[in-house]
């Protein structure tokens, strides 16, 4: 791999994950898509509004343009809101070199299709044919950022290219470990999300720490049955990517899911909750996404129902939960 990493998206996560390789010496460019707000952070060194306090590389470049950041560069970390990431890589396609190593650090599922990031990925730059991995695992940008020790997965099915890019990501306070199941390390980053909203539903109704370990549990069982249905292996749920990220985003002060969970069971409105955010709770979207999903399927998802219940048609939190705790018993 040469020296060029190209990262997009310039949220918490892509800078902390830009800031990381800049020093390690790799050459480094981070994409926004505000020019205002990256010539801001090329002045201060600082991503203020994200991740105030940490000071940037100063080897990490930023950039606004797209064909400048991804010319020339062997690999590129996908860091933007899954939503995006297929219209910011078709307008990224014709300057990609061939054969790239992409690394996708977004977590979720397309709305508009119900796919995975790989699938975005391979059909946005299918044409130069690249080598895919997915970074995830419990994992807060601000901790990372802090130099707090960490340890995530980089699904791959390429065991070349995962030992390849398992020496470029790790450093000594970011641990990262191979699983050959990309799929199982992909469906456990964007399930867990939509867990955190429940999670932090019932801590805003005040529901007990009791309540929180039954949504927890009962989650990781959803989580490994969607993701089995769809060729992941039911072990790596058992790993960083699948329990590890969930109890992180379940449980954290720093999880933006949970805290938008919070406010929801403390009567606030999606519409309300949505107008004062800065940055993107995947769960919102990915509830929506893993419900018709679930349908499609014929998997049960109970926890999803009721978040997506709550979302999108309105429903008494309280309702739920009385609902979840009231369906027919049967073994665990």
């Amino acid at each position: 791999m040469n020296e060029k990493i190209a990262v997009l998206g310039a949220g918490a996560w892509g800078t902390t994950l830009a800031n990381l390789m800049a020093e390690k010496k790799y050459r480094v460019v981070l994409w926004g898509r505000n020019p205002e707000r990256m010539q801001h952070m090329r002045a201060t060194r600082e991503n203020e509004r994200l991740l105030p306090g940490v000071e940037l590389s100063s080897r990490l470049e930023l950039s606004s343009e797209l064909r400048s950041t991804v010319e020339e560069a062997s690999c590129i970390i996908a860091a933007v809101p899954c939503q995006y990431l297929r219209s910011v890589l078709e307008r990224v396609e014709p300057f990609v070199p061939s054969r790239p190593s992409v690394v996708c650090a977004s977590k979720g599922i397309e709305l508009t299709s119900l796919k995975p990031m790989s699938a975005v990925v391979a059909e946005a730059l299918g044409d130069k044919d690249p080598l895919y991995a997915v970074l995830s695992g419990p994992s807060f940008a601000e901790e990372v950022s802090q130099g707090h020790p960490t340890a995530v997965s980089l699904g791959c099915e390429n065991p070349s290219l995962a030992e390849e890019l398992q020496q470029v990501l790790s450093t000594e306070r970011f641990r990262v470990y191979t699983n050959e199941d990309r799929v199982g390390v992909e469906l456990g980053g964007a399930i867990k999300n939509v867990m955190a909203l429940a999670t932090g539903i019932a801590d805003g109704l005040g529901f007990g720490q009791n309540a929180r370990a039954g949504l927890i549990t009962r989650g990781l069982a959803e989580m490994a049955r969607l993701g089995v249905a769809l060729g992941g292996r039911r072990d790596t749920f058992m790993g960083l990517s699948g329990i590890g990220d969930l109890v992180l985003t379940c449980t954290g002060s720093l999880s933006r899911n949970r805290r938008v969970g919070l406010r929801l069971g403390g009567g606030e409105s999606l519409e309300e909750i949505m107008s004062g955010m800065q940055s993107v709770a995947e769960g919102i979207k990915t509830a929506e996404a893993l419900h018709r999903l679930g349908a499609r399927l014929g998997v049960e998802l109970p926890v999803t129902e009721q978040v997506h219940a709550i979302l999108y048609q309105e429903k008494d939190p309280r309702l739920a939960v009385r609902e979840l705790m009231s369906r027919e018993l049967k073994p665990e």
